[in-house]
């Protein structure tokens, strides 16, 4: 009997399933996006209910899809969005609304912890990263402060491949992978750390969160209430499963020394792993790779590809419309790689900071926007600075890993993510960064990832070596245009310069209280 294997990802505004045999060819997917819900300024979260129902769904519409006997099923794996929050109660019941990784409703608590001198020695070489706002940590103690009835009512803290895991099989378990970037974990010792709990004032909350578990363990199976909904066997078992970077990174092939791996999406993802690992202070992000011996040491934020969608919601809604009218086969996003193309690197001076979600510039109250723009500028030009500005910032974020690492780029770099649908795109970073790009022959970084923890589990695959070996295959490589490489640093350092000299309007904007009209 041939064997398959399912990955489940769930980013912030979408929920995928998708069947891969041992190849890795993917043999069907299924999408459903969901809303995300804006309470307030700087909240992100989901209803639980509409998650949960949505996460049911794909796997049964997948099933469907793939048209595979379900007992062909050999493992399913999950992933989703790293730290959030997500806190079930007894029997199940919901507590409250989930919280995403772009939640920033408790970014107050953080930057009061980051300005106490005992940060640097009770807490990051312990963690060997830098806590944010989106953290459990973070979130656990502003529930503390403005909705204290919540502790009583919640019987498990989770991320949220951990209560996927547990709607599936009805147990309860704390993924490594994803613990360990929580700020809450200790490096050496490879548990969560007591005295760092104590600094965040949340120790309370320890006992909340479930025993840890490894990505490649079972940890449960179907249930039988779960397979009428879904279609899944009853009895076939579930991994662990996957931090989605994590996930990202294995789907990339990332298991060599030396190596870049480049995701795109909401978040700007980069990194490389290590056997060998130190307290850096500007590091964003140390984590445990499923590997024996090997950590991921990551650079990130959400400067990446989801400000091109904002952008084209916000401006372009007429061309997408218009778009549909002719019935071109064409997306927006095949229009806007269109408008790209027509503009040379030299003939716009325009900058854009891709902060619309976030930023990377380690400058209190940065927020996007352009500069350089005149009546003359194009349509194409705005376009183009979003590309070039994403870009950046992924540059940006590697010049920190080449600070740790510096023969990170001794190889070409992996990259994957939505802008591998561009080849536009794809010839910027390449030029950008003066380095060839690889790209992996899979549509669904996460959902892949995840599959080859349940591929680890089920005894298809040794270990995630063999299943990259296995699954992972280059598509095409990308070759930089050595003629532009001067253009590009030039942009690319008043990129940085411009984002220097914003420090002072972005502070006195962040600090500006605006009057009501009467």
């Amino acid at each position: 009997m041939t064997k398959y294997l399912m990955g489940i990802d769930n980013g912030g505004t979408s929920t995928k399933a998708a069947i891969y045999d041992a190849a890795g060819n993917e043999i069907a997917k299924s999408t459903i996006y969901t809303e995300m819900i804006t309470p307030h300024e700087y909240w992100t979260e989901r209803d639980m209910s509409e998650l949960r129902a949505v996460n049911f769904q794909v796997i049964h519409d997948v099933l469907q899809k793939s048209k595979i006997n379900p007992q062909e099923i050999a493992g399913v794996g999950m992933t989703g969005h790293g730290n959030g929050l997500y806190l079930i109660g007894k029997n199940g019941q919901f507590v409250r609304n989930g919280i995403i990784s772009t939640d920033n409703r408790a970014s107050a608590i953080v930057e009061k912890w980051l300005a106490d001198k005992n940060y640097e020695t009770a807490v990051r070489p312990r963690t060997y990263a830098t806590i944010w706002s989106s953290q459990p940590a973070a979130l656990l103690k502003w529930l503390d402060e403005n909705e204290p009835e919540v502790y009583d009512k919640t019987e498990y803290v989770f991320m949220i491949t951990d209560l996927v895991r547990y709607w599936l099989t009805g147990k309860a378990g704390f993924e490594i992978s994803n613990a360990s970037g929580t700020s809450l974990f200790n490096q050496d010792t490879e548990k969560l750390d007591e005295k760092v709990f104590e600094f965040f004032g949340i120790k309370k909350w320890l006992k909340k969160i479930p025993p840890l578990v490894d990505s490649t363990a079972e940890c449960g199976k179907i249930t039988a209430a779960v397979s009428k909904k879904t279609g899944l066997c009853e009895g076939t078992p579930v991994a662990g499963g996957l931090f989605d970077i994590t996930a990202s990174a294995l789907s990339t092939g990332l298991v060599k020394h030396n190596q870049l791996s480049i995701v795109t999406g909401t978040w700007s993802i980069n990194q490389y792993i290590d056997n060998k690992i130190s307290v850096v202070k500007d590091l964003f992000m140390t984590s445990d790779y499923p590997i024996k011996g090997e950590y991921l040491l990551t650079e990130a934020s959400p400067t990446s590809g989801s400000n091109l969608t904002w952008f084209t919601e916000t401006f372009m809604k007429d061309h997408t419309q218009l778009l549909k009218i002719v019935n071109d086969e064409n997306s927006i996003y095949d229009y806007c790689s269109k408008l790209v193309a027509s503009v040379k690197p030299w003939e716009s001076k325009l900058i854009f900071y891709p902060f619309i979600f976030g930023s990377n510039a380690g400058i209190a109250n940065s927020s996007a926007g352009f500069i350089g723009a005149s009546k003359d500028t194009s349509l194409a030009q705005f376009v183009n600075a979003v590309y070039e500005g994403v870009c950046f910032a992924h540059k940006a974020h590697v010049e920190k890993l080449l600070k740790i690492n510096a023969n990170v780029l001794s190889s070409p770099i992996r990259i994957a993510g939505g802008i591998t649908n561009s080849q536009v795109w794809l010839q910027m970073f390449a030029d950008i960064f003066q380095k060839p790009l690889e790209l992996v022959n899979v549509k669904e970084n996460g959902a892949m990832g995840a599959a080859m923890a349940a591929g680890v589990m089920s005894g298809l695959f040794t270990d995630f070596k063999a299943a990259a070996k296995s699954m992972v295959h280059i598509s095409r490589t990308i070759t930089p245009n050595p003629e532009l490489a001067e253009v590009y640093q030039e942009k690319y350092d008043l990129y940085q310069k411009v984002v220097k000299d914003q420090s002072f309007v972005w502070n006195d904007i962040g600090n500006t209280q605006l009057e009501t009209a009467n």
